[in-house]
Parts: structure tokens; C-alpha cells; sequence
């Protein structure tokens, strides 16, 4: 195919979005998007050849990167041998898709209600709770995303919340967050323990009788990457605990290696760990939709005689059990959340530190294993967000030197696959480095 073709082709893709397709979260007449052909490992490209290096992981979640051989194989076998069955059939790919999403689980949690995705895990998750302890209300907090589904959206704190409040019975904390700490704390000792103790008077004044879950992102990401300070997630086991609530922990982004761990959780002391574990996304990369609830052996018992009242035509479907078996097998034997792990610690994290010191409108960096943020201010001193118009320039800049960026608010969020490599960081680092240089002159 001639150059002028493959850029026709190109073009032709945009024409066809701009004429039939509808964008999520967008206001459709200002979409510039980018067209993606084919990718491999950390990198994509479009019809015409030109390759970027994928930052992103799309939406945070192709942890084991684009096109591994060995997870396309398995959904192309799986699908010449059993395309579709029902959920409630017995199968043995999906059996052994939650066998090894339970291995890697906390030890009492040992069965496995999957999803389509993980909006709908997150809503399973809170009628499970619901239904376990015959309460209503669903404490979560303001910085979180959770889904685009009835609760989910409704659990979510952030602006998509507002225009979709059609659940009942949800109630929003602040949780911990130091560098804007909401709780005047300096250390992030001082933040952990006001954090709690807003906690515990929200879940004292609402009526611990009547709360049936706090759910909580394990490592907050669309919020920014908020990994919680030592003794936090302890400390909200204690509470649950203590007035018989539901915890759960949603993995969706945090989870199979992103956060340099199998679960996030695995990074920090939990205590004896959350109720329910709601994943998605990074369980097989995204390559076919998927996601679950690990649940309890305590609240799975409430059903052996109940029914559960719940349920999805693709639950388990072969095709996502098959990329899960796949991805987590390819992920243990090349050790890839071991790769995720050093990265963060020993290359992308100390060079993102290195690129803070340098660019004033760096006002922190944060994160761990290949899950991080750069939160970007006009004034290090006040910490006042970057506006929107010089996110949408870090990204356009970002693009224009063959790296595609995830950006929310006033942050950029560096999230590549866990199989990035040492030379791959240094690549992005170099564009990053360019493009806070602009963003520099820009509030000077």
C-alpha cells in the first residue's frame, strides 16, 4: 500500500468516526482523535506507519502491552473450539480463569462472580454487600472513579457523579491526600489519622446500622494516583470491622501489575484484606471485555441456599476466560509484575523525581510500580492547578513527538504497560522532558 493510500485509509477511518461514531464523556463536534491501526508491545500506529510510544495503556489497563502472541493465540484457539456458552453451564477455561485470579487473592477469598467490565463488578460488588448485611448506604469518596453504570457513576466522586444521580443510598468522604490534604495535615502521619477520624464521624453520623459498604480504589487512579499513606487501608478495615460493613476494594485499575503488584493491596498493610475485590481491565489487558467480583468465603455462603439475584449473559464468557488464563500465565512465566515493579522503583520513578526538581510546574510526582502522576501547578508555592488549555497543549506536544499521553484535570498520568523497558522509559522521559519545558514558559 503507497503512502498516499495508507494516508487515505487514514483519513477515511476519521471520516467514518466523525460521521457514525459517539464518544464517550465528549463533546462530539470538538473530537481531533487519534487513529490507532495496529499496535505491539508499548507501542501503536496508524494506517500510515507513523508509531507512537503508548503511555497510556490505552485507558490504563494493556498491562501485558499490545498484541502478545501468546493471548491472542489462546482467544483465536478458544474460539475455533467454543465461541459462546451460557453462564450457567460449567466450562473449563473459566474455571481455571478463576482458579488463578483466586491463587493470587487474599486466602479467604475463593470464588469469583464475573462481568462484562468493571462497572457492572462494582455494581455486584455493592448488592452483594447490600444483600449480606441488609443495609442500604454505600460510603465512597470524592476523588474516585468507579464506573458509568447506575451505582457505580453514582459511587464516583468526581464531576461525572452530578449529571447521573439516580441511585439511592450513597454517601462521599475525603480520603487521604496529602499534598491537598483537605485536613490542614503537614505529615502523612497527621493525614492518615484526620482521614480515619473523618471516616469514622461520617460512618458515626450517618448511622453505622444503616451502611452496608465503604468502597475504596485500593491506589485511587482517574483521581490521580493517590496511594494511600501507611496505616490507612488498616485503619478502614478496623472501622468496618468494627460496625459490621462490607469493604471493598476496587481493582479495576490498580490491579495485576499496574501497581507493581498481583494486587494492589499486596503493596500495603490491609489488614485481613477487603470483603470483595471488584477487577477488570488489567486481569487480561482489555483484550476481550471482562471483569469480576472475588468474593468472601463468608458472603459467598449467604447464596449456597439464597439465590443470588444477579446475573449477565456473557458472565464468564470463553473468550475473556481464555485471555485471562493466558494473560496471567505469560505474566507469571516472563515476570512481568516483577518488571513493573523495578521500573517504578529503579528507573520511571527516580526520573520523574529528576524531571520535578528540573520543571517548576511540577508540584509533585507520585505513584508505584508502572502507576504514576505528575501533578502539574502554576505556582509551586500556592499549588494552583495548570488550566485545561496547557493540559490540551502537554498533549498535543506529547503527540507531536510520537508519545501518546493520558491526561485528567491538571495531572499527566504516566501509565505504560508493565512489559515497558528501561530504554522505553528513557525515551518517554526525553519527550516529557521537552514538553515541561514548554509548559514552564507557559506560566513563567
Amino acid at each position: 500500500m503507497t503512502t498516499d493510500l495508507t494516508t487515505d485509509l487514514d483519513q477515511h477511518t476519521l471520516t467514518l468516526d466523525k460521521a457514525h461514531v459517539f464518544h464517550s464523556w465528549s463533546a462530539q463536534a470538538a473530537l481531533d482523535p487519534l487513529v490507532v491501526a495496529g499496535g505491539l508491545g508499548c507501542r501503536v500506529w496508524d494506517h500510515a506507519g507513523r508509531t507512537y510510544l503508548d503511555f497510556s495503556s490505552q485507558l490504563v489497563n494493556v498491562n501485558i502491552g499490545h498484541q502478545h502472541p501468546a493471548v491472542v493465540r489462546a482467544i483465536q484457539e478458544q474460539a475455533a473450539t467454543l465461541a459462546t456458552i451460557a453462564p450457567s453451564t460449567a466450562n473449563l477455561t473459566r474455571g481455571e480463569a478463576a482458579r488463578r485470579i483466586t491463587d493470587r487473592a487474599p486466602a479467604a477469598l475463593n470464588k469469583v462472580f464475573f462481568t462484562n467490565g468493571g462497572a457492572d463488578a462494582i455494581e455486584n460488588a455493592i448488592r452483594m454487600a447490600r444483600l449480606h448485611t441488609r443495609r442500604d448506604k454505600v460510603v465512597s469518596t470524592y476523588r474516585s472513579y468507579h464506573g458509568n453504570t447506575g451505582a457505580a457513576v453514582v459511587a464516583t466522586g468526581d464531576w461525572r457523579r452530578v449529571p447521573n444521580e439516580y441511585a439511592r443510598a450513597h454517601v462521599h468522604v475525603f480520603g487521604p491526600f496529602l499534598y491537598r490534604s483537605e485536613f490542614w495535615a503537614t505529615t502523612p502521619e497527621e493525614e492518615c489519622e484526620r482521614a480515619l477520624q473523618h471516616l469514622r464521624r461520617v460512618i458515626e453520623c450517618e448511622g453505622p446500622a444503616s451502611i452496608a459498604a465503604v468502597l475504596l480504589e485500593t491506589v485511587p487512579g482517574t483521581a490521580g494516583v493517590l496511594v494511600p499513606p501507611p496505616g490507612y487501608l488498616a485503619g478502614v478495615r478496623e472501622l468496618c470491622d468494627a460496625h459490621g460493613i462490607v469493604m471493598i476494594a476496587d481493582e479495576v485499575m490498580a490491579g495485576f501489575g499496574r501497581a507493581g503488584e498481583w494486587f494492589a493491596l499486596d503493596a500495603f498493610d490491609t489488614g485481613s484484606g477487603p470483603d470483595l475485590i471488584a477487577f477488570a481491565k488489567g486481569v487480561n489487558s482489555g483484550y476481550v471485555p471482562v471483569g469480576g467480583v472475588v468474593i468472601s468465603d463468608e458472603i459467598a455462603a449467604d447464596f449456597d441456599d439464597a439465590v443470588f439475584p444477579g446475573g449477565l449473559t456473557y458472565s464468564g464468557h470463553p473468550l475473556a476466560a481464555a485471555s485471562i488464563v493466558a494473560a496471567l500465565d505469560a505474566m507469571a512465566d516472563e515476570g512481568i509484575v516483577d518488571n513493573a515493579r523495578r521500573i517504578g522503583a529503579d528507573v520511571l520513578g527516580p526520573g520523574l523525581r529528576e524531571l520535578a526538581d528540573k520543571h517548576p510546574v511540577v508540584g509533585e510526582v507520585r505513584g508505584l510500580g508502572v502507576f504514576w502522576a505528575l501533578d502539574l501547578v502554576t505556582d509551586p508555592a500556592t499549588r494552583a492547578p495548570v488550566p485545561p488549555a496547557l493540559i490540551g497543549l502537554a498533549k498535543k506536544a506529547a503527540l507531536a513527538r510520537g508519545l501518546v499521553p493520558f491526561a485528567a484535570d491538571n495531572r499527566i498520568h504516566v501509565v505504560p504497560p508493565c512489559v515497558v523497558t528501561d530504554d522505553e522509559v528513557a525515551e518517554a522521559l526525553a519527550v516529557y522532558d521537552d514538553v515541561l519545558t514548554l509548559l514552564d514558559k507557559e506560566i513563567a
